[in-house]
């Protein structure tokens, strides 16, 4: 009978998220690699596997092939150690740590470095948007003009229409993110906004305003992932990979039998629920995917933590630091940035964090079971991942 290895987070690192105008893909991916490196406390010659997840580069720096690139310019590539790019579009740091995880869980390999990286500000106006559109079903979609905030949008006005939600609800999302941001030195805005400010703010795709939709952002982050072998051997502490999931949905939003019903994260969540073997209550914190603050909403009900068109009933006290369910502790998307292959990546560098207890003024008390939720498009792809003991 084989047995599988438990998979442990054995360091974690990442850049500042934001205009990162004096820094290039490979400096931001390089320098988030080597202080996941340093923090595991390990050399070159443990390292068995790279994994780079990057979703625009090729379109947006004219750069393909991102695992050689970091091999390259990590100083790894006399090594000969394999690297590999992984893509899924805005879920491909959580699609590069699940590749990672089952390649150690199997025992192929006991360590394995994971980076995510993203520079989006070296184009910008109409070319990006048009770049970001490129995440949808370009034949169905942005062909006629769709882009991810217009599709946020439209799911808004049905969700909001059918459960007679109000626009605060939504607001209160990018307030939560705002307030834990302003704690996280890595995040892009650290200023906190009040529920007015959010509501009041310059209208982008109506209902949603500029504070409900996350920025351009420029960033990198990098974990370490080692087996139970390798961290026993080398005394090593670490946070268990208790689960990782991935389940797919339909591109086309048109097709799905509910458009603010996220199959693709309920069947992830459902799975990865299981293989931990713990509940949503169980969970002592969540970084979810919320690039548009409805987002936010609909993956706190399809993760199960609340029924569909009761969210609301969290987003006032629930979900602060002090909270039931402290949410995006980080700041998510919205206030700590949405760099594109770094996302996923970095919300284990949060919980990495938070579990190890290191975590600073942002600390959630006494956690136990963290929840990862990275997301692709407007949930075509869903990445779910629980870290505890």
């Amino acid at each position: 009978m084989i047995t599988l290895s438990d998979v442990y987070i054995i360091g974690a690192g990442e850049t500042k998220f934001g205009e990162l105008w004096d820094k290039s893909l490979r400096n931001l991916a390089v320098e988030a690699g080597l202080k996941a490196i340093e923090n595991a406390g390990i050399y070159s010659k443990d390292i068995d596997i790279i994994y780079g997840a990057n979703g625009l580069a090729g379109v947006i720096n004219k750069q393909e092939n991102i695992g050689a690139l970091i091999a390259d310019f990590s100083g790894l590539s006399e090594e000969g150690i394999p690297a590999i790019r992984i893509e899924a579009s805005t879920a491909s740091g959580a699609a590069a740590v699940h590749e990672a995880y089952l390649a150690i869980k199997s025992g192929e390999y006991n360590v394995a470095v994971v980076g995510g990286v993203e520079k989006m500000t070296d184009i910008h106006g109409h070319e990006i948007n048009e770049i970001m559109s490129s995440i949808l079903d370009r034949e169905w979609e942005s062909f006629y003009g769709a882009t991810p905030a217009s599709m946020a949008a439209l799911i808004a006005r049905k969700y909001m229409k059918d459960f007679n939600i109000e626009k605060e609800a939504l607001s209160m999302i990018s307030v939560n993110d705002h307030e834990n941001a302003s704690r996280n030195p890595d995040a892009q805005y650290r200023n906190k906004i009040s529920l007015k400010q959010a509501m009041e703010s310059v209208m982008v795709a109506d209902p949603l305003t500029l504070m409900d939709c996350s920025p351009i952002s420029d960033g990198a982050a990098a974990i370490v992932l080692a087996s139970e072998d390798f961290v026993k051997r080398n005394k090593k502490d670490g946070v268990k990979i208790l689960a990782s999931a991935i389940a797919e949905d339909y591109l086309d939003v048109g097709s799905r039998k509910s458009i603010y019903t996220f199959n693709s994260t309920k069947k992830a969540a459902r799975l990865a629920f299981d293989r931990a073997g713990i509940k949503s209550d169980d969970v002592s914190f969540a970084e979810i995917h919320d690039s548009f603050s409805i987002y936010g909403l609909l993956a706190l009900e399809d993760l199960g933590f609340a029924d569909k068109g009761n969210a609301k009933d969290l987003v006032y006290d629930e979900i602060k630091l002090s909270g039931r369910i402290p949410l995006n502790p980080s700041g998510g998307l919205k206030a700590k940035g949405d760099p594109y292959g770094a996302v996923g990546v970095g919300q284990f560098v949060e919980a990495y964090l938070q579990l190890m207890e290191k975590a600073g003024d942002r600390q959630v008390k006494s956690p136990r079971y963290g929840l990862l939720h990275n997301m692709a498009g407007t949930g075509a792809t869903s990445v779910v991942h629980i870290l505890g003991d």
